[in-house]
This record gives structure tokens, C-alpha cells and sequence, in this order.
């Protein structure tokens, strides 16, 4: 190992007690979308204590970044630190945050070795990625511009260097009917939830001619006020997920059916909005081979968990997606030391684990030392662009 690359992964170990704590920081005070103001505070502190400095409340409220260089290559490192609804970090964004920062640690150690920032790095704060599409916004609002390339890494219960992300849009779907007593004059009621709970069994039973790598899910949010009253109003929310965009789009087009074939055979009306959609991650293969050797080069220092063949499947959706649409990008999932499985209340403690510890520090690394091969290694970040270019013209055509 260079160099370089001793002095980052000297620097991550020689920092591993604060990395801990300021990961236990985060998991003990989860915070949801868009309001993890006491997350962004503590990273943000952090980070100025730590020689960098924060850029606070960055084109977004509970966004952040800090820069060092302002020559070469620029690569960024994100960060999430968003939790989930009442489980709190049960897709263990508090270890992404750890991430995120060693790695930033990391690069920083390098450019101090070499006398000079090699490159430039910015760490990113991203805000909101359960659904609140903070990297949207964070895009839209040109965050990304000028970038030559970006990586996180993410926990689940196995290794996988290429996650199979797919593209998602979350829709609100809405019947209207009208209320009436439910005893005493029934046939003057035109039944909201009895078009919610139709929608909901024709979706199921369409699934038999789904294609094996759709997911579509959903709930009912509301379904009345009192059981002597016909409900007037259902509410739903469904997810949609496809691998690709031309694919969601037929997939859509089969749901909405359903929601119109429900309001009809009920005489309801309906109303249904689709957010704005997580793309699916473009996985850019000439910087995950150089981040799977950088695994290796690290010396096994943990024992790793490999997907096996019924967990390739693993395909949650994350706004990375639309990341990787804008600058190359990779997106690995790392093992934790725990099988628990992602948004699940076992995952959440183990995501708070002292166990999850060592993987997560040498993710942190992986991706240091892969920093250093896109500002250092002659012809990498001109493949990385290659890929960028091949792999979106080829998401556009299938």
C-alpha cells in the first residue's frame, strides 16, 4: 500500500473512538425527513472540529457539505442520516454517516501526506433519502455540478459491491364516496373503503403476471371515521418499483387500472399522485472494480458475507439512483456482522451495535482509498466516464 493510502486508513483507525460515538449520536436520536436537525448539527461539528469546514444548512435545511482542494478530479463523499417512521435507523443511516465522514477523514490525511490537496473532495450532507428525496432537491439545485465522481456505502445483511436498485414512484391514491348511516339507510352510501379494499385485492391478484423483479406494495392509510358511518373518503399509498424507468412506466399503467376499475365497480371517484421518482442506480463498473480491489488491498481485515443466490434480489430504491444518472457513482452494501434484514427493528440494533463497528470503518477506508485512485490513478476517471455515458444510453433504450 502507497503512501497515500497508509497515511487515510491511519487516519480513519486513529479516529475510530470519535467515529463511534458520533455514529451512537445519531442512532440514539433518530430524526425523520427533512428534520434531522440534531443529526446535521453533530456532523457539522464534527467536521469543524475535526479540520475541516462546514457549510451549514447547504441549498437545503438539514443539508451540509465541506470542501478541501479546489484543483483536479472532485469527488464526493455522501452522507445520510435520516430514520425511519417509529423503528428509527432500522436501514442504518447513522452507519452511512460514519461512512461518509472516515472517508472524508481519509482523504484528508492523503492530501496532507502529499504536501497538497491531490484532487477535490467534497463531503455532502444529504438529507431525506427515506422518501423525501433530499438528493433531488440537492440536484435541482446544482449540488452535483461540476462533480467527477460521488460514492456512499450502505449496511444490509451481506456484501454486494453492485446494488440492484430499482426505479421507484410512491403514489397517493384517494376514492371518494359518500357517507351515509351504515344501519339505517345503507343504500343512500356510496362505500370509500369497499373501493380501497377492491383496489387493493385486484392489485394482489395481478400480481401472477408480474415480471419476477417488479415490486409493487402499498397500504391503506385511511379507511373511515366509525363503523356506523359509510366512509366518504379512503386514503392509499402504494410504492411502484421497476429496474428500469420504461419499465415502471408499463408497470404504472397496469396499477392505475386497478385504482379506476375499483372507483368504477364502487361508483366512486378517485384521485391518484405520483411523486417524483428514485432512478435506478447506474452502477459505474470501472470504480466499483477499483473499490473491490481496494478491498482487497485492505488484507481481509473482516470476515466477509457475500449475497448469495436468493439474496441477489436485493433491490430496495434509494434517490442515489438519480445521483448516478448526473455523475458516476457507486452505491456498495456492506455486511454489519448481523443477518437482520433492512427496516426491521433487529436491524435498527444492529445498526447500533458495537459488532457493526469494524465493517463500518473499513467501508469508510474502501472508499478513501478508492478517492485516491479516481485523483491519482492514470485513466481511471476517463473509463469511470465511458461507463457513465455507455450505461445511460443503454438505461434509455431497455
Amino acid at each position: 500500500m502507497d503512501a497515500l493510502k497508509e497515511s487515510a486508513c491511519k487516519a480513519i483507525d486513529e479516529a475510530s473512538s470519535k467515529l463511534h460515538k458520533l455514529s451512537q449520536e445519531i442512532w440514539k436520536n433518530p430524526q425523520l425527513n427533512f428534520e434531522e436537525k440534531h443529526a446535521h448539527r453533530v456532523l457539522c461539528d464534527f467536521l469543524d472540529e475535526n479540520g475541516f469546514s462546514a457549510e451549514r444548512s447547504y441549498k437545503l435545511e438539514t443539508a451540509f457539505r465541506a470542501v478541501i482542494g479546489d484543483k483536479g478530479p472532485h469527488v464526493s463523499v455522501l452522507c445520510e442520516y435520516d430514520a425511519l417512521p417509529e423503528i428509527g435507523h432500522a436501514c442504518g443511516h447513522n452507519l452511512i454517516a460514519e461512512v461518509g465522514i472516515a472517508a472524508g477523514l481519509g482523504i484528508k490525511a492523503a492530501f496532507e501526506t502529499a504536501g497538497k490537496p491531490i484532487g477535490k473532495l467534497t463531503i455532502l450532507g444529504t438529507p431525506a433519502e427515506e422518501g423525501g428525496g433530499g438528493k433531488i432537491d440537492l440536484i435541482n439545485a446544482g449540488a452535483f455540478d461540476g462533480m467527477d465522481a460521488s460514492m456512499m456505502a450502505h449496511p444490509a445483511p451481506f456484501d454486494v459491491a453492485e446494488m440492484a436498485a430499482l426505479a421507484i414512484e410512491t403514489v397517493t391514491v384517494t376514492f371518494y364516496g359518500k357517507a351515509s348511516h351504515a344501519a339505517a339507510f345503507p343504500w343512500d352510501g356510496v362505500n370509500a373503503l369497499d373501493a380501497a379494499v377492491m383496489c387493493y385485492q385486484t392489485i394482489s391478484c395481478m400480481r401472477q403476471q408480474f415480471r419476477p423483479t417488479w415490486r409493487v406494495h402499498g397500504i391503506i392509510k385511511n379507511g373511515g371515521a366509525k363503523p356506523n358511518i359509510i366512509p366518504e373518503k379512503s386514503v392509499m399509498e402504494y410504492y411502484v418499483r421497476a429496474p428500469t424507468m420504461l419499465e415502471l412506466a408499463t408497470l404504472k399503467e397496469k396499477i392505475v387500472s386497478c385504482f379506476e376499475s375499483a372507483a368504477k365497480g364502487t361508483g366512486c371517484t378517485v384521485e391518484y399522485k405520483f411523486a417524483r421518482p428514485y432512478l435506478n442506480v447506474l452502477n459505474n463498473m470501472s470504480l466499483v472494480r477499483a473499490y473491490k480491489e481496494n478491498l482487497k488491498l485492505l488484507g481481509g481485515e473482516l470476515p466477509s458475507k457475500p449475497a448469495s443466490e436468493k439474496d441477489n434480489g436485493f433491490s430496495g430504491s434509494t434517490d442515489m439512483g438519480n445521483v448516478s444518472y448526473i455523475v458516476p457513482s457507486i452505491h456498495p452494501c456492506f455486511y454489519i456482522g448481523s443477518d437482520a434484514m433492512n427496516h426491521t427493528r433487529a436491524f435498527t440494533e444492529a445498526g447500533g451495535a458495537d459488532k457493526a463497528q469494524p465493517f463500518t470503518l473499513a467501508q469508510g477506508k474502501a472508499l478513501a482509498l478508492t478517492a485516491i485512485d479516481i485523483f491519482n490513478k492514470k485513466g481511471l476517471l476517463d473509463r469511470a466516464r465511458e461507463d457513465f455515458e455507455k450505461d445511460k444510453a443503454a438505461s434509455a433504450q431497455s
